[in-house]
């Protein structure tokens, strides 16, 4: 039975409106179920929006194509497609061997870990081919595209203690000077077309400048001004400017004859007991144009395609949605890639139930919650807003679409998409006070519950100065009210007093002593005043 059901006049039949229209339907072709707007009674107004819906759908994407080679027409029936590409890798090698001892000692820990190597060569099955057909059409050494493999075991999801992320490795700011986008909604230091383009490119900037692969490889993982501080050493001695002749960290020590040891492998793998996992010599995956903003886990159904296997070939991702404008392709296996065109061109249901939304003043997430019909968990899950945190004017939120945000993301606030926040405290007042005699600004600090960077900046004095006694000081405290401002400071000076009183004691040799006389001397006068008060007062 169609999942709509009208009268021939157009309008809605009784039958219609007392049938509650289905959630799913079944694709004959695929058997995916491509219906996925939610269940509800049908009406004129909702086959509109069921039209309207489909209208969009068909637009949201483009054709499959190859992402090297757009305008050619992907056959894979082709001979050259069924052959290994790790034959084709081994053909495209150019690097100069390297003689050493550590090139032998990481080819022996690859070699006694053979679940580990068949593991890493899994992985790279889904991105070896895009490397080297980019590598083989720059004419670089094909031994670069086994460069993952060293850097982060071809997990495009790999991140490092100091930052570094992707398949690559790329820090935040090398990555920035590569044009990688780095916001809340995508990361492109792992996005595998743009990462790949980036590192060759930075590569191909070493190789120019130091004439050399193993030097440009170095200066890849240890930074080119290093290399090139490390060569000028060298040659102010006297001594030769090599790879292996210069002075360097272990880790880049280590990084070229690691990297060698995987193509001694490669180019022999019995020779060390080790099998590769075979790969085929054609395009893992396809590109599809992405026209209209959409849900990742509703991207993945329509795919056919487990949302683990989606993510690993669109890692970029941050959020739950693909705004249309930051990521104009997602990737996909080919045949997935026509089923995916298939069952959106079907498809009824919204393409994306989250969007962007720019915070127009400094406010709470309980605030822009509320405000927005989410519950603050919700908000705070799918944000990353820690607990006791504002969320500062001007930034970007990730919220649920409703009928007053049902258009796109713009690409300005797709490309320039941030988030600040701010902690959650009182506002602080300015408070003034004078110095005691031994007052420093750690003693103040402690004082007042503050930072000694904060005591030092707000009276512009290095972290371990001294006061001179009667100089004015300058603290900032929660603002809770004049009177609580006042208890603060009178105790802080009472504080102060006894302390004072105490080192003063302590000169004398009767510490503790005469600071507790005069304590208790004290109370008994003020005890006293307050009794003779009442005296007088019974008298008169």
């Amino acid at each position: 039975m169609d999942t709509l059901l009208k009268a021939q006049s157009g309008r809605p039949s009784a039958v219609t409106k007392s049938i509650a229209r289905r959630t799913t339907r079944e694709d004959p072709n695929s058997g995916l179920q491509v219906d996925l707007g939610p269940a509800a009674i049908l009406t004129q107004e909702d086959e509109e929006r069921a039209a309207a819906h489909n209208r969009e759908a068909r637009m949201a994407a483009g054709a499959p194509t190859d992402p090297l080679r757009p305008e050619a027409t992907l056959n894979l029936d082709d001979s050259d497609a069924a052959k290994d590409l790790w034959a084709r890798v081994r053909q495209g090698f150019q690097l100069p061997p390297l003689e050493h001892e550590l090139v032998g000692q990481h080819e022996r820990y690859y070699a006694s870990r053979p679940e580990y190597v068949q593991r890493m060569t899994a992985r790279a099955n889904r991105y070896l081919y895009h490397v080297v057909e980019e590598i083989e059409r720059r004419g670089m050494p094909a031994e670069l595209a086994l460069l993952p493999f060293i850097e982060s075991a071809f997990n495009p999801q790999a991140t490092s203690s100091a930052r570094a992320s992707g398949i690559w490795q790329f820090m935040p700011a090398t990555g920035k000077d590569f044009d990688l986008t780095q916001n809340i909604f995508r990361d492109e230091r792992r996005d595998v077309l743009a990462s790949t383009r980036a590192a060759l490119d930075y590569l191909q900037r070493l190789h120019r400048m130091f004439g050399d692969w193993h030097l440009a490889l170095a200066a890849y993982n240890w930074g080119e001004g290093n290399v090139q501080r490390a060569i000028k050493r060298n040659q102010s001695q006297g001594l030769p400017t090599d790879y292996l002749s210069i002075n360097m960290p272990a880790e880049t020590r280590h990084y070229v004859p690691k990297l060698h040891a995987v193509r001694n492998i490669v180019a022999q793998p019995e020779a060390y007991n080790l099998a590769l996992t075979p790969i085929e010599n054609h395009p893992y995956f396809v590109s599809v144009p992405i026209q209209r903003d959409m849900d990742v886990a509703l991207a993945a159904r329509l795919a056919a395609l487990p949302l683990d296997e989606f993510k690993a070939l669109n890692p970029s991702q941050n959020k739950p949605v693909i705004l249309a404008a930051g990521t104009p392709q997602v990737l996909l296996p080919y045949d997935n890639a026509h089923l995916f065109v298939h069952n959106l061109s079907k498809h009824k249901g919204p393409l994306a139930t989250w969007t962007a939304w720019l915070v127009p003043k400094t406010m709470r997430p309980a605030d822009v919650a509320k405000e927005l019909g989410m519950s603050e968990s919700a908000l705070r899950e799918v944000n990353r807003i820690p607990p006791k945190m504002l969320v500062k004017a001007g930034s970007t939120l990730l919220v649920h679409r409703s009928e007053h945000r049902e258009r796109d993301v713009s690409e300005a606030l797709a490309d320039n998409a941030m988030m600040a926040l701010a902690p959650d405290v009182p506002p602080l007042r300015r408070m003034t006070l004078k110095a005691g005699k031994r007052d420093t600004v750690r003693t103040v600090a402690k004082r007042y519950g503050l930072s000694v960077e904060q005591v030092a900046s707000w009276n512009k004095v290095g972290a371990s100065a001294r006061f001179k006694r009667g100089e004015q000081i300058v603290v900032y405290v929660p603002n809770k009210g004049k009177a609580q401002a006042a208890r603060t400071l009178a105790s802080a000076k009472k504080g102060r007093v006894v302390r004072e009183a105490k080192a003063s004691d302590k000169r004398k040799g009767r510490a503790g002593k005469t600071v507790a006389s005069a304590v208790k001397a004290s109370s008994k006068a003020r005890a006293g005043q307050r009794s003779a008060k009442v005296r007088v007062a019974s008298a008169r």
